[in-house]
Parts: C-alpha cells; structure tokens; sequence
C-alpha cells in the first residue's frame, strides 16, 4: 500500500513492516471472513493505542508510516503462537479469530519468534456464504476480480481500515473506537466495483510486492456511515 508521500520519499527511508500473526490451529482455523475483519479491526485498535500515539511504540509507528507502510501477515498454532503472544503487542479476537499486531520493525530486523512463522500460502475458507454487512457498519470492500491469499486479503483489508482511519476526523474516530470498530468485509459485486472505485472514498492500491500486479486496487473503504465527521 502506498501512503499519501511521494514514492521517491517513501522509497528514500529505512522501510519498515506492521507483522501481524493469524492463529491457525489445526483442529479449529477461523472463517476466512473472520480472520479477515480481525486484522483489520487489530489495525485499528493498534494505531488508536496511546503507545503508538505518543508512547513507546510511537517512534517505530512514525518510521513505519514514512515509508511505504507495508503489512505482512504470517500464521501460528500451539507454541509458536504463545511465543508469538509473549512479544509485546495485542491480539484482537473476532467470532474465532485471533490476530495478533506487533509495533512496526525493520523490513530485514525480525524479531526470531516472528521471523521463523510462515507467511506464503495462508488459505483459510468460510463454512457459508457471509451474511450481508449489518446496517450501519463501515464496509470494506474486496476486489471481486482478483484472487489473493487469506493472509494477502488480511494485509489488504489492514490497509483498507488504516486509509478510512486517516480519512476521518478526529471526532468520528473517538466514535468509532468507542464502539469497539465495528466493521465488515466482503467481496464486491462485480456490478458494484466500478462505482465503488469511482466514489469518493479510501481506495487500496497495492504496491506488487506479492500476489498481484503493481497498482491493483484491492479494497475500496466505505465509511459512509462515519463521514458526517469525515475531512
């Protein structure tokens, strides 16, 4: 995802990444929807935290968001995940998913409890078809045309809530984390993607790292909701 700077500055900095850790155990792996609306809610929760506010993660959060503030998602079950949960950082649990967000590190400086999780081929499925998002909730929408990992969809719907974070105002933020980021994400309509993508609202562009083409657009963040105290 890129950020509002311009790419030759976000490029000059040491680059730095947002890890999150998905909790796969073998027996019970959460819903893809599921995991998918705890990663982005854990984002939100991290970046609404005193500490990364003005607090001893605020620094890292400040050289994470002058670069091209990049997330990346790896998974864990039975030890590797109470080694992953005793690192400082805090886990969000959504209708049997658990994600946990860590402070941003250096792209190549890994903490070896993280560094040894696995990243690529994160698949997770939903038992059914989703219900439609409940009225009034903020959606994320997912790009009906592209195929991406559970663990891509996750890093996407991330910077989705981060984009909507930064649109709002600083009184539809209270708002909204006072009621605990309620939030939803699904797949678009193929009928519905254009109008989207052609609103005014937080579009995901993604960078090609992985999985996908330089400059796809992955999520479209629909705070319509929120946006009588949006810029």
């Amino acid at each position: 995802m890129s950020s509002a700077a311009p790419v030759a500055d976000r490029d000059a900095v040491p680059q730095f990444v947002l890890p999150l850790v998905v909790r796969i155990e073998r027996d019970v792996p959460p819903a893809r929807t599921a995991a998918l609306e705890a990663a982005a809610r854990a984002v939100l929760v991290f970046l609404a935290d005193e500490r990364s506010v003005a607090g001893e993660w605020a620094s890292r959060v400040t050289a994470w968001t002058d670069g091209r503030i990049r997330k990346v998602v790896r998974r864990a079950r039975g030890a590797e995940w109470r080694r992953a949960a005793a690192l400082d950082g805090i886990t969000l649990a959504h209708e049997g998913a658990e994600v946990r967000v860590f402070p941003p590190v250096p792209l190549d400086a890994w903490p070896k409890e993280l560094a040894r999780l696995q990243v690529s081929g994160t698949e997770l499925d939903d038992p059914a078809a989703p219900p439609p998002p409940a009225p009034g909730v903020p959606v994320l929408w997912l790009n009906p045309d592209l195929a991406m990992s559970a663990g891509k969809a996750m890093a996407q719907a991330g910077h989705g809530a981060q984009l909507a974070w930064l649109r709002l105002g600083a009184e539809a933020r209270e708002r909204w984390a006072a009621d605990g980021f309620p939030l939803a994400v699904r797949t678009a309509s193929a009928a519905a993607w254009p109008g989207l993508t052609a609103a005014d609202l937080p579009v995901v562009r993604d960078a090609g790292f992985t999985e996908i083409a330089p400059g796809s657009c992955t999520v479209v963040a629909d705070i319509a909701e929120l946006r009588g105290c949006a810029h």
